[in-house]
C-alpha cells in the first residue's frame, strides 16, 4: 500500500471507533420497560474496526484474517488444526461426512452405521447423521446436567455402531471419562459438538479435545460471534485434509486461496481415471461443498478472540449469581448441576419446572415473556417427537422419559456477557413474583 492509503485507512478506522460511540451507546436498563434477552452479540469499536479493516482488504474470501483466526482458536484449545466455516451447522456437517471418505479405509462410515447420540439433541448435530444416511441411536438424558446418561451406551451399542457424535449441552460438559472410554474399547469415533461450550473444560483439560473431531459456532448466541460462521478442530493432519476437501467442493487440491502449485505437480498427477498431468486444482476425490467462510467474518473473529476469555468468566459468573438467587425456588425447580469433574463455560441457564410446582412451564415462560424476560426451550426436547422425524429411520434405547421430561417440563434464561447485574436482579425478582402471582 502506498504511504497515502495508509493514511486513509488509519482515518477510516479512527471514525470507525467514533461511530461506533455514537451509534452503539450504553443503553440505561428498566426493569419491566427494557429487554432481557437469553443472548445476544457483545461487541466493541476494535471489533467494527477489525471488519472494517478487512473490507478495505476487499479480499473476499479467506485470507489473511482467516489464517490468523484458525492459528489463534487452534491455540486456545491448544489443537493443532482448526478449520473455519461458514457456520456451526456446517461444522457439523463437515465432521460427521468426513468420517465418510474412502481414505478411512476400514474406519469409513457407510450407508446404514449407526451413530449414537442423544435425543434431546440440537437438530444439527444430529441431521449429518440422516444427510449420510446413517441411522441415529437416540439415548437417554441425565438431569440436571442435561447431558447423556452414560448408563445406557453398552445398551445402544450394536454390530453397526461406528460413532458417538453429542453435544455438550448449555456449555456443561458430557461425562468424557466414561464416552471417550467407551469409544477407545469399541473402536468408535467420537465428535464433540462444542458448539455451546466454548471455554469449558473436564480433568482441567478443554473440551474439544478428547474427541477425533470437534465442532464450534460462532452465531451471534454464542461465546464469540462472526455474526455467521463456525469452526472444526482436530489433531488428525489426515482429518484435517478431508475436512477442507469436503468444505472446498471435494476438491483433492489444498492450495489456499490465490495460490498455485503448493505440492510442485500441479500438473503431474495421475488420480483416479484422469489423464496423466490433469490438472491438480480441478481434481476431485469427494462429492463436498462450498462451505467456506469469508476474511471480513474472520476479522470479526480475530478481535473477538482477544475478549473470549472474559466473555466465559462473565457466563459463569452471571450463571453462578442466578443459581445462588434461586436456591429458595428449588421446592417450584430443579436447578441445573455440573457435570463432576467439569468447569462449563454456561451457554444458558436451564430450569426444570416440578411437576407438582403451583404453575406449569408454559405458563411461567409466558409469565417471563410477558414481563420482557427472554426464554428458550431446551432446543427441540425430545427429537422424535418432532415433526421431521417422523418418518425417518433411527434406534431408540429404552423410553427416553427424561427427554420427554425435558420437552415438557424445560426452559432456559440467558446468561450471556451483555446481561448486568440489575438485569438478573429483575429476573430473580420476577420468578419470586411468579410464585405467588401463578398460583
Amino acid at each position: 500500500m502506498s504511504e497515502r492509503s495508509d493514511q486513509l485507512r488509519a482515518q477510516i478506522l479512527t471514525l470507525t471507533a467514533e461511530y461506533v460511540s455514537e451509534e452503539f451507546p450504553e443503553k440505561k436498563f428498566i426493569p419491566g420497560e427494557s429487554s432481557v434477552p437469553v443472548a445476544g452479540r457483545v461487541f466493541d469499536a476494535a471489533d467494527v474496526q477489525s471488519l472494517i479493516d478487512s473490507s478495505l482488504d476487499f479480499w473476499l474470501t479467506e485470507g489473511r484474517f482467516a489464517k490468523q483466526f484458525e492459528r489463534e482458536f487452534a491455540q486456545f484449545f491448544n489443537m493443532r488444526h482448526s478449520i473455519l466455516v461458514n457456520s456451526g451447522s456446517s461444522a457439523n456437517l463437515l465432521a460427521l461426512t468426513s468420517l465418510t471418505s474412502p481414505l478411512l479405509k476400514e474406519r469409513q462410515l457407510n450407508p446404514g452405521d449407526e451413530v449414537i447420540t442423544v435425543a434431546t439433541g440440537f437438530p444439527t448435530t444430529v441431521n449429518p447423521i440422516f444427510q449420510n444416511n446413517l441411522i441415529p441411536v437416540f439415548v437417554d438424558v441425565h438431569i440436571p446436567t442435561y447431558n447423556i446418561d452414560v448408563t445406557q451406551l453398552e445398551a445402544a451399542l450394536s454390530n453397526k455402531t461406528r460413532a458417538v457424535m453429542i453435544a455438550h449441552t448449555l456449555g456443561n460438559p458430557f461425562n468424557l471419562e466414561v464416552v471417550t472410554a467407551f469409544c477407545k474399547e469399541h473402536n468408535l469415533w467420537l465428535i464433540e459438538d462444542c458448539c455451546d461450550a466454548v471455554g469449558a473444560t473436564y480433568n482441567n483439560q478443554p473440551v474439544g479435545r478428547f474427541g477425533d473431531i470437534a465442532t464450534v459456532s460462532f452465531y451471534p448466541a454464542h461465546h464469540i460471534t462472526m455474526g455467521e460462521g463456525g469452526a472444526l478442530l482436530t489433531d488428525k493432519p489426515k482429518l484435517k485434509k478431508i475436512i477442507e476437501s469436503y468444505r472446498d467442493w471435494g476438491r483433492d487440491c489444498w492450495c489456499e486461496p490465490g495460490k498455485d502449485n503448493t505440492c510442485g505437480k500441479r500438473f503431474d498427477w495421475q488420480l483416479g481415471e484422469l489423464p496423466q498431468g490433469y490438472d491438480h486444482k480441478y481434481t476431485y476425490s469427494h462429492i463436498g461443498y462450498n462451505l467456506k467462510a469469508t476474511d471480513m467474518q474472520a476479522a470479526v473473529g480475530v478481535s473477538q478472540i482477544k475478549k473470549l476469555n472474559s466473555f466465559i468468566e462473565k457466563r459463569r459468573s452471571n450463571f453462578n449469581y442466578l443459581k445462588e438467587h434461586l436456591t429458595n425456588l428449588q421446592d417450584c425447580f430443579i436447578l441445573p448441576e455440573a457435570t463432576p469433574n467439569s468447569n462449563p463455560s454456561w451457554f444458558g441457564f436451564p430450569i426444570f419446572v416440578r411437576t407438582d410446582a403451583p404453575f406449569t412451564r408454559d405458563k411461567l415462560v409466558r409469565w417471563l415473556e410477558a414481563h420482557k424476560i427472554g426464554t428458550r426451550l431446551l432446543f427441540g426436547g425430545n427429537l422424535i417427537h418432532q415433526p421431521a422425524y417422523r418418518n425417518q429411520k433411527y434406534r431408540v434405547i429404552g423410553d427416553l422419559k427424561q427427554s420427554d421430561n425435558v420437552m415438557h417440563q424445560v426452559f432456559w434464561l440467558g446468561v450471556y456477557p451483555g446481561l448486568t447485574h440489575p438485569m438478573l436482579d429483575y429476573m430473580i425478582e420476577t420468578l419470586h413474583e411468579a410464585k405467588s402471582a401463578l398460583n
